[in-house]
Formats: structure tokens, sequence, C-alpha cells
């Protein structure tokens, strides 16, 4: 084999080609993978996009770094099932951009956070993340409460995502600034055509607890809300080709 190398070294086409060939093997196994993508993500008929105050929310998400130290991905395994709820699914990220998986654990995995805290206990938590959970290293945010949020440029963030794929509608497009407004306020006559163009379910509600300004604050809890609640794919598991409700755990 000594022989083989010496030689092969020696020969610059040889050696060249050699070189090809095993990067062309390697990158075949990354490449191969992504024609049957199409396959690997369930189709669901409750799936939906994220609203413009959510899609802000998850921009800031993104801008203060929070992925850096909360995964947004459960494994099969069974200590994670039973920790955080059902294993995350690859239809609940594909209208993600980028996928915010992760495996950096510093706190605690976010993929069922929606709807498991209330509002008023995130805000805390983002104000004074030890008034609510003593142990916790994470660091203050309570600068979002005060910065307005900027949702001008928010139908340009949507045709961006319907440009890769996301089924944002022109009617979702143009109304983007009116519906991250209405969205956090209840009361305002645009909030209807939030519920209509993102479905009834949608959590229209003031956020940070003050419907007098639309804040960071708003948004990032907007976020944190609709997270793994997207669809109810997770919680339904087939069994003998009959869809059963998973037992849903803490």
């Amino acid at each position: 084999m000594p022989e083989v190398h010496r030689k092969l070294e020696r020969t610059a086409i040889g050696f060249a080609l050699a070189i090809i060939v095993v990067s062309s093997i390697g990158g075949l196994v990354e490449i191969a993978p992504l024609f049957t993508i199409d396959e690997t993500v369930e189709k669901v008929e409750d799936m939906r996009v994220y609203t413009p105050l959510e899609l802000a929310g998850r921009n800031i998400y993104m801008r203060e770094g929070c992925y850096a130290c909360h995964s947004q991905m459960i494994r099969t395994l069974r200590d994670e099932v039973e920790r955080y709820g059902p294993y995350s699914l690859a239809v609940e990220s594909q209208y993600d951009h980028p996928m915010l998986w992760g495996s950096k654990r510093t706190g605690p995995d976010l993929a069922r956070v929606g709807g498991k805290y209330s509002d008023e206990w995130h805000v805390a938590h983002l104000i004074d993340p030890r008034s609510v959970v003593p142990e916790s290293k994470m660091p203050a945010y309570a600068w979002l409460q005060r910065n307005t949020l900027k949702i001008d440029d928010l139908p340009a963030h949507l045709e961006a995502m319907r440009k890769v794929g996301v089924p944002y509608t022109d009617e979702m497009v143009q109304n983007a600034t009116h519906d991250a407004f209405a969205q956090a306020f209840p009361d305002s006559a645009a909030a209807e055509g939030v519920a209509e163009r993102y479905g009834e379910d949608t959590n229209i509600r003031a956020f940070d607890g003050d419907p007098g300004r639309l804040t960071e604050m708003d948004a990032l809890v907007a976020y944190l809300q609709i997270i793994g609640k997207l669809t109810d794919a997770p919680y339904q598991k087939s069994a003998g080709g009959e869809v059963m409700q998973a037992e849903e755990t803490e």
C-alpha cells in the first residue's frame, strides 16, 4: 500500500483524479438524499404559516441569539419525549428559514413551549429570568418591552419567505403591516382580518400586557406562544393504519 501511495503522489494527474473521485463520493453522500426530501416531509392539512407578528418575533429570537442556548428539536429518545413532549417532525419546520433545530441546550428545548406558560410568565421571564426561574443562567431582555416594533418592512419579509416556498398569499403580503398591529390589539377593527387570513385559532391579544403600543416584547412572546403549535401532527401517531392521539407529557 505505501508503494501505491508513493506512485500516486508522484503522478500529478493521477493524484488529481484520486482527489476528484474521493470528493465525488463525499458529495454524493451529502447531495443524493436531497432528491428524496419531499418523501421525508409529512403532509398535513392543518399546517399554517407564521403571522407577520410571529415572524417578526422569530426574527428577534434570531437577532438576540436565543438559538445559541435553546434547541427546537425533540429527539425520539424516551427521556426527551417524557421531558418535553412528542418528538419533532420534519413538517413542523418546513416553513422555517433558517431552521432552528440546534443541539446546544444551555437552556431547555423550546419545541413544545407554545401555550405551556402564560404571556405574563414569558414577559416576566424575559425582563428578569431569575424572578420566575431562580437557577436560570439566561440574560435579561427587558429592553424588548421598551422597543417599539418596526413593522413597515414586514410585507418585504413575507415576500422573501414566499420566494423560498412559504405559501403566503398576495392578501397576506399586502396586509402584513396591519395584521402585525392588529394581532396585538384584539379590539381593533383589523383583528378580524388576522383570524380570517391565518385561522380562528390564531392568538390575538396584547402579548406584553400593554395594549397601548406594539413592542418587540409583543412579537417575541407571540412567536414563543406558537412554537410547536403550527400543526397538531406531532400529537398523533400511526398504529395499524389508525391515527391515534399520542400521550402528551409536560
